[in-house]
């Protein structure tokens, strides 16, 4: 159960993952999108209802880490997140795949990943910080295939450096995601290589909870 305190405002950021097919209008049945988000924002608003709680989705379809970037302020700064959850670094990878004459390295994607986090501490130093690991599976391109599964491990270990540095709650998820693929097919977790199906959406939702909840819970 999420015992969230009183106007909290959570965030999640990131890409097509976090996006979810997510509303751009008023309408309050679809803005959160279908996915981890929309799980966790539902699981936070039923179990909240007396603390004027806001829940934002502002994942964005195809988006790299320099994409985030360029929308900081109005999708991340302006909202004043208390608790700021990303997922991002999938589509970093997509793009060098295809581009590899311009390849953005994971030095690249560490610098970016200061930037925005110091932008959010410097507003508010007692924001909630949750970085999520970025993560694949099995593509049938075989030659993207190879190349996601020989370069994914070098964003997640940023990952994991970024959370330690600036003392936030990392969600590892490969390692979920692999251990499930020794019981079931990985596509009926991740249909596409990337993009989670229903139940890996709730792996995800599992592992979040499993990180974050108590430290949500304890503040």
């Amino acid at each position: 159960m999420f015992k969230l305190k009183d106007n909290d405002i959570i965030l999640f950021q990131g890409d097509s993952i976090t996006d979810g097919n997510r509303g751009r209008n008023e309408d309050l049945n679809h803005i959160h999108g279908h996915g981890y988000q929309y799980i966790l924002a539902s699981e936070m608003y039923a179990d909240n209802f007396d603390k004027n709680i806001e829940v934002f989705n502002r994942g964005t379809s195809g988006n790299r880490i320099s994409d985030l970037l360029e929308r900081w302020d109005k999708d991340c700064l302006d909202l004043n997140p208390t608790v700021l959850s990303i997922l991002v670094g999938v589509n970093d990878l997509y793009y060098n795949f295809y581009n590899q004459d311009s390849v953005f390295t994971a030095e690249n994607y560490r610098d970016i990943y200061r930037i925005m986090l110091d932008r959010v501490l410097e507003k508010n130093p007692d924001t909630v910080l949750v970085i999520m690991e970025p993560f694949f599976g099995v593509s049938k391109d075989t030659a993207y295939n190879k190349y996601m599964q020989a370069n994914i491990n070098d964003y997640a270990l940023v990952t994991k450096e970024i959370a330690e540095e600036y003392s936030a709650v990392f969600v590892p998820l490969q390692d979920i995601f692999n251990e499930y693929t020794k019981h079931t097919d990985i596509f009926k977790l991740l249909w596409d290589g990337v993009h989670p199906t229903t139940g890996g959406h709730q792996l995800i939702v599992r592992r979040w909870k499993e990180c974050v909840l108590e430290k949500l819970n304890n503040r």
